[in-house]
């Protein structure tokens, strides 16, 4: 699925942050591990080691991972043995007199490895990995000795753990009953389109057989007419496959139901009904602006503009408060036909796409987002001019060619 740039951004905004605390621990690590482990080249390699454990832990969790990645949790599982075995050597070194601060960066840095891991890892391996760098976390305060003051500091760091698993764990169901939404409104955008796509070839295909029944009738008696017949049939034949041929591609989908209920087609030339039913439902007053002729659009065209309005309208009324007056542009160029609708609602700074953001509407436009994009065409929404008011605007290609 693909991430917003703007959530993409503050993601990234916070590692920053995390490795900039990670860098004012290691250097406190690196002053306080000198002064207490002292000079020579065992005490440097300890400290040295102790500070590439720390770069380490954020080379793992600082990648953006996909969902459900091995590699991640493999790598937490070997970090985390590391780490424990590094504990166990310098517990038997702190018996023996050297000592020093356990190591805070890498501390924090693990802690950042559970909650990446519980977030991002593949579910089995996640699981060990979870486990085994909480269990390294918990035992480094034992580096720096086995009293009663360093067994807390553990037991508090295990608890730091499972908060850290927690939170990830949270934020992957979160993420994944997004992605289980988004797919069901795909599959209903898909449905759609099999109902136009049946009631288009169920029209088309009707008026073929019609025509190629009169034209055997009249073929000996009129040719010209048999002639013209055969070229309405033609017409008509070749805007069905070029119909079929770019709505197809959105059906093939294995999950998409293959028995939809079936539904009558609307286009663009149908909004008058339903601009007076919104009229009649109470305000705002809705107005329709037509430039150019609307008749011959390819139907996914005409049904995807239908739907723009119709789900724009849906969004008036539930989130522009205050609106007077909805506007309706309907506007066919050589190559495209363009769609605005915009209100005159009170400024709203939280309104998104689809109304609210994170409301329950949130996912309309999304998947008529979803709907535009097949049919090679292009969908914005915002506040209009100054913060006033709401302006959906989509711009569908009469012609593939032209959107590429």
């Amino acid at each position: 699925m693909k991430t917003d740039p703007r959530q993409n951004r503050w993601f990234r905004l916070g590692q920053l942050g995390v490795l900039g605390v990670m860098a004012l621990l290691g250097l406190f690590d690196l002053g306080y591990g000198i002064t207490e482990v002292g000079s020579g080249p065992v005490a440097a390699a300890i400290v040295l080691w102790r500070v590439a454990l720390a770069v380490a832990t954020a080379a793992v969790w600082l990648p953006i991972r996909p969902s459900g990645s091995r590699v991640l949790a493999y790598q937490a599982i070997a970090l985390s043995v590391v780490s424990f075995v590094t504990t166990v050597v310098l517990a038997v070194g702190s018996s023996s007199g050297v000592s020093g601060v356990w190591g805070l960066a890498e501390t924090l840095g693990l802690l950042g490895v559970i909650f990446v891991v519980a977030r991002r890892g593949a579910t089995r391996p996640a699981l060990a990995a979870v486990a085994a760098t909480g269990l390294a976390v918990s035992v480094l305060p034992a580096r720096s000795g086995g009293t009663e003051e360093f067994i807390i500091f553990g037991m508090f760091l295990a608890l730091c753990a499972g908060a850290a698993a927690v939170s990830g764990m949270h934020l992957r169901m979160l993420e994944n009953g997004r992605e289980r939404a988004m797919a069901t409104v795909r599959a209903e955008q898909r449905a759609e389109f099999a109902r136009d796509l049946h009631d288009f070839i169920a029209h088309h295909v009707t008026g073929i057989v019609v025509q190629a029944q009169g034209a055997r009738f009249i073929v000996e008696q009129d040719p010209q007419r048999a002639i013209a017949a055969l070229e309405q049939i033609e017409r008509a034949g070749a805007e069905t496959m070029t119909s079929m041929r770019r709505m197809v591609g959105v059906l093939r989908d294995r999950n998409a139901p293959a028995d939809a209920p079936l539904a009558p087609l609307a286009g663009v030339t149908e909004l008058g009904p339903l601009l007076d039913n919104f009229a009649a439902s109470g305000p705002p007053l809705p107005r329709l602006h037509v430039d150019g002729n609307l008749a011959g659009l390819p139907v996914e065209v005409s049904t995807s503009g239908y739907r723009v309005v119709m789900e724009a309208l849906t969004n008036v009324r539930r989130h522009a408060s205050g609106a007077n007056v909805v506007d309706v542009w309907i506007r066919r160029t050589p190559d495209w036909l363009l769609v605005r609708v915009a209100d005159d609602g009170a400024p709203q700074q939280t309104r998104g796409p689809g109304g609210p953001r994170g409301g329950a509407g949130g996912y309309g436009l999304v998947g008529l987002g979803e709907r535009v994009r097949a049919v090679g065409g292009r969908i914005t929404a915002g506040p209009g001019i100054g913060g006033a008011g709401w302006v959906v605007d989509a711009a569908l290609p009469l012609d593939r060619e032209v959107a590429r």
